[in-house]
């Protein structure tokens, strides 16, 4: 039986994933004679019956099932878009008005944000009907979804299906600034206190937020992405969530996927005996000017630069009280002694060419998408997308591409790798503009904000175009350009590896000799700037397949320490494994070396 995606890719559709739910995509029937060729018109629905689709240019319809029959049922093929409400809620009734001013919530901010009544809403957590004060969801004017909270007990529920937006999304339609809090009565509390420009996460907080974790990923911040469009232009961006445990994780991963540089951060009331949790607390119990104060003396998300010692104080504790914290593992346990994967980090990887610098930075990828979860920005000059594609495809299935002394891996394996690796790899590219390293920075930022990547390989440096001033020696540019990686890194919580070749090499007593990062053409900033300082060599006269990986710098000592190790390479598969145990030990599948 065939795999869903193998029967979508017969008619030309490629999904963004394989995921329940709506997407939009570009039309294969229509899409090549439009003048807007990128307009997404094809409506497409995954669940788990197989998918349908209907075109909305052309009318191109049609279904398929992983089941073999591709008959749908009606109710199945009417869902070609995100289900919305079926009507707007009734408006608020006086048991609504009197809850709502119970929390000093006026009438008026009620009704300019259109929250309503109604009666007899399905609450699965309370397993029975109760009337509810609804809090529509709008879109240029349109409603999206519609969040139910009971009026009896704090429980909610939301439209099944509905696409999931920021509460208030319009209010920040035409603003430069734009207030983030967690819940939706914590923005009408700051309406009362004179600010508009305030939008709701709609789930409130995760309870953690782990890196990597799909759940969390998929679930609780794709209202990001559907909303990237209002945030991308945005210059100030205040995170006012709730001040516990939950809320901190959420401001932090707003902070990371939005651009720190340009998020402040809010400090609700803590002292005495009357601290505050959020808006609407702080609006109930020290009045609507000391909410506004609160927001007015908002204070810049920290980033790297000058701060009070005392700015530090949580971190500093916690480190005293729980002692260093590793990186995650790179999946070799004989590695993990020397180094381990951090966020924040810049990584600089050298080698003499064809002794797999690239080849181990994939499977080092591979191993934290497999392990951990993360995802990458890839912005590979050497490697044309298919070949990129068909290495890591080898290394994730443990099956060679092409034919070799080994089974070849088959279309229906080649299709699972590749749905796999669209989930975890997105390649940056240049086909229409120079690739400085300003333009791989922004494009790397989108990925961050739209698809949370928590990795940037570029491979190698010199094919950046470097538009260096005739006034500035190289010694300063790779500086400033190593600075920028560093900056980029801290601020978005991404590991950069940026791999450069070495100048020249000389064979000393007939043999090249391994190299340092400062044998690194142009600079000894190489070594300076690196927070990680990598050497990947093999000797091919004495053994091709044995990989020495050389810890040359390692600025954090709870992350690691210099030293080196070797490594087994499977030319076949281009896999990594420990020479004494012969396991792959980031294997997506468990599957040894053979």
């Amino acid at each position: 039986m065939a795999v869903l995606a193998e029967l979508l890719l017969e008619h030309g559709i490629r999904p963004k994933d394989y995921r329940d739910g709506d997407q939009k995509l570009v039309c294969p029937q229509c899409s090549h004679q439009r003048k807007h060729r990128c307009d997404p018109c094809l409506s497409l629905t995954i669940d788990r019956y197989g998918a349908v689709w209907l075109c909305h240019n052309c009318g191109w319809r049609g279904a398929v099932s992983e089941r073999g029959d591709s008959r749908m049922t009606r109710e199945q093929r009417r869902r070609t878009r995100p289900s919305g409400p079926a009507r707007a809620p009734e408006p608020a009734s006086a048991d609504v008005l009197v809850w709502l001013a119970e929390r000093r919530i006026s009438e008026k901010t009620a009704r300019r944000n259109k929250i309503g009544f109604e009666p007899g809403i399905w609450f699965p957590k309370l397993g029975r009907q109760a009337d509810a004060i609804t809090f529509p969801y709008f879109r240029d004017g349109e409603l999206v979804n519609i969040k139910f909270r009971a009026l009896d007990d704090k429980t909610f529920a939301q439209v099944k299906d509905a696409e999931k937006i920021f509460f208030g999304l319009d209010d920040i339609a035409e603003a430069k600034d734009a207030i983030i809090v967690e819940g939706e009565l914590d923005k009408l509390a700051l309406e009362e206190a004179g600010f508009r420009n305030v939008i709701s996460v709609p789930d409130g907080a995760p309870s953690r937020v782990k890196a990597g974790d799909p759940d969390i990923d998929d679930a609780k911040f794709t209202y990001i992405a559907n909303c990237a469009d209002h945030l991308d232009r945005l210059e100030r961006i205040i995170i006012a969530v709730d001040n516990d445990a939950p809320g901190r994780a959420l401001a932090e991963e707003l902070a990371r996927r939005l651009g720190k540089e340009r998020c402040w951060q809010v400090h609700w009331p803590d002292a005495g005996d009357a601290p505050c949790k959020d808006a609407n607390e702080t609006l109930l119990i020290h009045g609507a000017e000391v909410l506004r104060e609160c927001i007015e003396h908002a204070a810049p998300y920290p980033i790297a630069g000058l701060y009070g010692v005392l700015d530090y104080a949580d971190e500093t504790f916690a480190l005293y009280r729980d002692g260093r914290k590793r990186g995650y593992s790179t999946g070799w346990p004989s590695l993990d002694e020397f180094m381990t994967i951090a966020e924040g980090r810049l990584s600089v990887v050298t080698g003499i060419p064809n002794h797999g610098k690239s080849e181990f930075v994939d499977a080092l990828m591979i191993n934290l998408a497999v392990r951990e979860g993360w995802r990458f920005a890839v912005c590979s000059f050497e490697n044309p997308p298919a070949m990129h594609i068909s290495k890591i495809a080898e290394k994730y299935l443990g099956l060679p591409f092409w034919d070799g002394p080994s089974r070849r891996m088959t279309e229906a394996e080649l299709q699972r790798a590749m749905v796999w690796a669209n989930e975890i790899f997105y390649l940056v590219r240049f086909d229409d503009e120079a690739p400085t390293i300003e333009a791989i920075l922004e494009k790397t930022r989108v990925a961050v904000l739209r698809y949370g990547v928590r990795g940037l390989a570029i491979d190698p440096y010199n094919e950046i175009e470097h538009r260096r001033p005739a006034n500035m020696t190289e010694t300063e540019f790779i500086s400033q350009l190593l600075g920028k990686l560093k900056r980029f890194a801290q601020n978005h919580g991404v590991h950069v590896w940026i791999i450069a070749h070495p100048a020249k090499m000389y064979r000393e007593n007939g043999k090249v000799p391994v190299p340092t990062l400062y044998d690194i053409s142009g600079s000894a900033n190489w070594s300076n700037k690196a927070d990680i300082g990598l050497v990947v060599y093999r000797d091919p006269e004495e053994d091709p397949t044995k990989t020495e990986i050389h810890v040359r710098k390692m600025r954090f000592k709870s992350e690691g320490k210099m030293g080196s190790i070797a490594l087994r390479w499977n030319p076949v598969t281009g896999r990594y494994s420990e020479i004494a145990s012969r396991g792959y030990c980031g294997s997506a599948r468990g599957v040894d070396e053979a």
